[in-house]
């Protein structure tokens, strides 16, 4: 990384993302659950202190204004605050490969962008592992040239609306382009905007038996990550990971931004998943 983007990343950082939370762990800002807004209620009640939503439930970018209404509304009355969206692009929206629309990429993105300024979003997760995978023999290095252009075009309504665009490596299983982080931060770089950045998650990392110490090298891109045990996607706690190389990298880059707990999780195990991670959060 050059010092001309590590500069411009760094100061991006420290002017956006949130203070440290009451009762969030160091090195984490806020600790949170990928959830429904439906349910909310039950998540604070575990200690939880956001959700993040779904764009395509929530936000409905292929849906019209008039059905927008009543998603905002029920956003308003949420118990949560929602900084986050993920599920960003449906499959059939492809960003990649022969059949990419980038025009009709953009052209959901910025409803999506405009009705998450509206809620007070602030960062979304452009995982979409469906639109962005290759079929078989098409050139990385084409797709990397396809979703660097189409990034930079999203960019600019992307920062009108007050939206950050987290790219998120995928595990291997799950999608053929834009695995580690490594990968996704040479995008990141390539794109070379402020409002596009990228986002870590400790099971996609864990999956791919990436280094927790690769963090450290892409330290000032990340604005948000996910977290969740390896063997069945489970919250801390349950079958007893350890965390704690990946929080010690988070520290060592100063990383202040949020961690959603992501995949097969169930409310009861909630309250011993945020122990775990601000335990281990302590001890790394």
């Amino acid at each position: 990384m050059n010092r001309r983007l590590f500069s411009i990343s760094a100061t991006f950082a420290a002017a956006t993302l949130p203070a440290w939370g009451q009762t969030a762990a160091f090195p984490f800002s806020a600790l949170g659950v990928c959830s429904s807004l439906d349910k909310a209620g039950d998540i604070k009640a575990t200690g939880g202190e956001y959700i993040e939503e779904s764009v395509r439930r929530l936000l409905i970018p292929n849906q019209p204004d008039s059905d927008w209404v009543t998603h905002l509304e029920r956003t308003k009355a949420c118990s949560l605050p929602i900084p986050s969206c993920n599920s960003f692009l449906p499959g059939s929206l492809k960003s990649t490969g022969p059949k990419a629309n980038p025009e009709g990429v953009l052209h959901y993105a910025e409803t999506a962008f405009r009705r998450a300024n509206q809620v007070g979003i602030k960062i979304i997760v452009f995982g979409s592992g469906g639109s962005r995978r290759l079929p078989e023999g098409f050139p990385t290095e084409k797709a990397n040239e396809q979703f660097v252009a189409l990034l930079k075009k999203m960019g600019a309504p992307a920062q009108a609306q007050g939206v950050t665009i987290a790219i998120e490596p995928l595990r291997r299983q799950e999608c053929n382009f834009i695995n580690t982080v490594a990968e996704g931060a040479a995008i990141v770089e390539k794109v070379n905007h402020p409002h596009v950045r990228l986002l870590f998650d400790i099971y996609h990392m864990l999956q791919n038996g990436e280094d927790p110490n690769d963090l450290r090298k892409v330290g000032p891109l990340l604005v948000h990550g996910h977290i969740a045990e390896k063997q069945k996607r489970t919250a801390p706690g349950v079958m007893g990971d350890d965390f704690k190389p990946f929080f010690a990298a988070l520290k060592a880059i100063g990383y202040q931004g949020r961690i959603s707990i992501e995949g097969r999780w169930k409310t009861e195990e909630l309250p011993k998943a945020f122990e775990v991670i601000r335990q281990q959060a302590r001890e790394a």
